[in-house]
């Protein structure tokens, strides 16, 4: 697959909003997101906003440290009401792609990660916010896709993302992802290509695009995979196929929890 561009990930942060805005439209905000149980679909939403204002606080001015939430302009809606709680979700992700264009995905700014980019935060915007709306839908009951390029990026990412945590000491548990002789095989039965191996060594885990036998596979439509990759689908569901020790992916799944 051709990777996705800085602008397609500025317009995805958008897109996938107003996503998520109709999911949370059609549902009850003071109803529980099975998938963050500690969270209301109100919680959700503003978690989802407050996120990207605080991006795009950290983007417009060129942050060189870690910005305090308390410092972004209206990080809450001003109100419990359900339009305007939509309006500052649209006008969040608009300011923020915004910034997020005008600033190229070059721009040095602070981040956690090991990519202190402007690049880095339009990736991380857009895909958290495709991870999000899926729990925006489970919530309201409606249904959920993913168009095939971005949710094979959605596992691409989260596999750095672990990657990272895993090497840096930035989780303890990730740094359990480790143990020669074992791998995982991701299949998508929908897309040609998306395909993933992941590879345990001693010293932690490998992954790359590659259609190779392995110690457990999960298979089925790219969006399911990325949903359980993504801890959003249960790993028994019958959208989707283990085949070999499915406690390996267990251990995968209970270790990349963080996030």
């Amino acid at each position: 697959m051709t990777p996705l561009t800085h602008a397609r990930y500025c317009d995805e942060i958008v897109l996938r909003t107003d996503a998520l805005r109709s999911a949370v439209a059609d549902g009850d905000l003071d109803a529980t997101v099975p998938t963050c149980p500690e969270w209301t679909l109100r919680d959700l939403a503003v978690h989802v906003g407050g996120a990207h204002r605080w991006v795009g606080e950290i983007v417009r001015t060129r942050a060189t440290e870690e910005v305090p939430d308390e410092r972004v302009p209206h990080f809450t809606p001003d109100g419990d009401d359900p339009e305007v709680l939509d309006a500052w979700l649209a006008e969040g992700a608009a300011r923020t792609a915004g910034a997020l264009r005008e600033a190229g995905p070059e721009l040095p700014v602070w981040s956690w990660s090991w990519d202190r980019s402007a690049g880095f935060w339009a990736r991380r915007m857009a895909i958290e916010t495709v991870v999000h709306q899926a729990d925006a839908a489970l919530a309201a009951k409606v249904p959920y896709a993913m168009a095939p390029d971005l949710a094979a990026d959605t596992i691409d990412e989260w596999l750095d993302i672990v990657a990272f945590a895993a090497s840096s000491g930035y989780d303890p548990e990730a740094a359990e992802l480790r143990g020669a002789g074992r791998s995982i095989h991701l299949h998508a039965t929908d897309v040609p290509g998306a395909e993933w191996l992941i590879e345990f060594g001693e010293d932690g885990f490998t992954w790359r695009r590659a259609h190779e036998k392995a110690t457990v596979a999960l298979r089925g439509p790219l969006t399911d995979v990325m949903l359980v990759f993504q801890r959003r689908l249960a790993l028994d569901s019958d959208r989707v196929e283990v085949l070999g020790e499915a406690e390996l992916l267990d251990f995968w799944l209970a270790r990349s929890s963080f996030g």
